[in-house]
């Protein structure tokens, strides 16, 4: 891709390394600079984090600190989990908010667990029908429970519930407040050093949102960058753990991280059959995301588009 010739600063977010770590690479490898674009990452605090987080996980989801900065004008771009990014691009304008379009099916597969406490007795996902699984509302962690489950539980006997950060929700399942939580890496591999046991797993993508002021060629400028990153990380997952390391404050080793979890590639289009699949499924919930949107209103993929 050529090198642009202007740039702007860019400010996006960076709130956990798994979900985040092609935007890292790029800005550490250069390959944001290579592509002409003046990129500033900005650190939000995420639920990964071993210290507490603030308002990460309000009650309210326009209320926490990624949502609250990227409405004042503090960012430009974020991703998060497909459904957290669908949940907030659709009820944005409903909620007077600063409104975002879905850009992109992001360059993070995330792997997901559920994990529980060999004490409590619990060797198989059915198990933990009518039991609370701890997860972040409206995160990544509370739709993958969902999805992981629906093959072994029925909607109506799912049961997921906030007990704080990833560190927080492994706490809470040793000490019984709850059956299982999931977590994303680092904490899956801190949770097999200390013995926690793995009921299931699943990779989950991120999409990208962004405001009105990037346009196409400017995203297809980013996403170029963060697929070349994806295929570094993808070639040699182990060059990047001291992200991960970093993360869980003390309690992981570089060597400890099973880096096989980590997979990455490169952003591509959100579909029309894509945005109704999950919109649907979504919409399946109470709850979970507001309805009447539709494609146009939501999904914008000028990154792709033809120039003129």
């Amino acid at each position: 891709m050529a090198i642009r010739t202007e740039a702007r600063k860019i400010r996006i977010s960076m709130m956990n390394a798994v979900h985040d770590l092609a935007v890292l690479v790029a800005r550490d490898e250069g390959l944001f600079q290579h592509a002409g674009l003046d990129v500033e990452v900005v650190n939000i605090q995420g639920t990964a984090r071993a210290n507490p987080v603030g308002q990460a996980l309000h009650n309210r989801v326009f209320d926490r600190n990624l949502e609250t900065l990227y409405d004042s004008g503090g960012l430009d771009q974020y991703r998060m989990c497909e459904w957290g990014v669908m949940k907030r691009t659709v009820e944005a304008s409903r909620s007077n908010q600063r409104p975002a379009k879905i850009v992109a099916l992001g360059a993070a597969m995330s792997k997901m667990a559920i994990v529980t406490w060999p004490d409590r007795g619990i060797y198989e996902p059915e198990q933990l029908k009518d039991r609370p699984v701890a997860v972040s509302p409206f995160n990544g962690s509370h739709f993958t429970t969902l999805k992981m489950l629906e093959g072994f539980i029925k909607q109506d006997h799912i049961r997921v519930t906030h007990a704080g950060t990833m560190r927080e929700r492994l706490e809470a399942v040793r000490r019984g407040d709850v059956a299982a939580a999931n977590v994303m890496e680092p904490w899956i591999s801190v949770a097999q050093k200390q013995g926690f046991r793995v009921l299931m797993e699943a990779h989950s993508t991120r999409a990208d949102a962004a405001s009105d002021d990037l346009d196409g060629p400017t995203l297809a400028a980013m996403f170029h960058a963060q697929a070349r990153a994806a295929e570094m990380i993808n070639q040699e997952p182990a060059k990047y753990a001291h992200y991960f390391v970093a993360e869980a404050g003390g309690l992981l080793e570089p060597g400890e991280l099973q880096t096989w979890r980590l997979l990455y590639g490169p952003p591509t289009p959100y579909t029309r059959e894509r945005f109704h699949d999950t919109y649907q499924w979504m919409l399946s919930y109470p709850d979970l995301v507001a309805p009447g949107a539709t494609y146009e209103e939501v999904v914008d993929n000028r990154a792709w588009a033809q120039s003129p």
